[in-house]
């Protein structure tokens, strides 16, 4: 599949026009693999080690060194990999910080509802599903997050990008409340998965909506990407939490109590909770006044028109 998208890319993508100069900065780039790594690591362990386990708070405490550092040299750099005046715009880090709690919400569910749904019935929960049929219980999640991917783009224009990531991160919400409050039959789950489809498609849609219109052309890479960090980030924390509720409380036959699971969905629904309030502080295009005052030279007479026209509004470009 890797192989296929590459070539694809290769064939039909079109090149962008834009071009950033600088160099490479690898210290930068050594410094962030090093606190992502470090970081990672510490949040991949703790559930089995124990949260305050020497080497994990270790880990944890290299990584906000290495991190601390890699700011200050990207700060001093000539050429950093990340700006960090860009990511001080309000746009961005109130997005950053959404997508961090969005990650850390979202990810749970992957990791462990199948494990929920392969637990045999006669523990007093699940369904006793196989390896597989325990992935086919996210189907749905794939389904819906194929139609509602494509009309993200047109609410955009409706309600603005903030909006669309609030109800995402809303829908994402509502499919941890259903598990939480009822979980004893399998349309209950296909419905959960479902949502969560939805709620995914709008937010990871929007969020790059919202990082593209706060950052001049040439960055959109980097904060983009930087985005995608900080959500994974978030997913690895919110996965390695749940992780532990499940498996803090065990009952004699070695399998986890119910209550574990339940508290694991509630978190999770609770972090995207948060993430749809944070969403709502991120400022809207008035609010900074970002708009292409400089139309850049690679577009055409009728996309400037196009562009100004959304960037003052959608009722105006109707």
């Amino acid at each position: 599949m890797s192989l296929t998208a590459t070539v694809a890319t290769f064939l039909f993508v079109p090149e962008s026009p834009v071009r950033a100069p600088g160099r490479i900065n690898w210290l930068g780039a050594g410094l962030m693999s090093g606190w992502l790594v470090t970081g990672l690591l510490a949040i991949s362990y703790a559930p089995t080690w124990g949260w305050g386990n020497p080497s994990v708070l270790g880990l944890f405490g290299a990584s906000a060194v290495l991190l601390v550092i890699w700011a200050i040299s990207e700060s001093r750099s000539s050429s950093p990999l990340v700006d960090m005046k860009m990511m001080r715009i309000p746009a961005v880090w109130s997005t950053n910080l959404a997508a961090l709690l969005f990650g850390f919400g979202m990810f749970a569910m992957f990791i462990v509802l199948p494990q929920f749904t392969q637990t045999p019935t006669h523990v007093g929960y699940g369904f006793g599903a196989s390896v597989t049929a325990s992935g086919l219980y996210l189907a749905p999640f794939a389904v819906t997050m194929m139609v509602f991917a494509p009309m993200t783009g047109r609410l955009s224009l409706l309600v603005g990008s903030k909006m669309v990531l609030v109800m995402g991160s809303l829908f994402a919400a509502l499919s941890y409340l259903v598990l939480a409050l009822a979980h004893s039959e399998e349309w209950v789950v296909y419905l959960a998965t479902g949502l969560l489809g939805i709620g995914i498609a709008l937010g990871f849609a929007s969020m790059t909506n919202l990082i593209i219109e706060a950052v001049p052309a040439e960055q959109t890479g980097v904060a983009t990407g930087m985005n995608t960090n900080i959500r994974n980030i978030g997913a690895a924390l919110g996965s390695g939490i749940a992780t532990s509720l499940v498996i803090s409380t065990l009952l004699p036959d070695g399998y986890p109590k119910e209550e574990g699971y339940v508290l694991a969905f509630v978190v999770s629904g609770a972090g995207l909770v948060v993430a749809a309030l944070v969403a709502l502080l991120i400022p809207g295009r008035a609010d900074e006044s970002v708009v292409l005052r400089e139309p850049h030279p690679a577009l055409t007479a009728e996309a400037e028109a196009v562009v100004g026209a959304i960037a003052v509004g959608p009722e105006d470009l109707v």
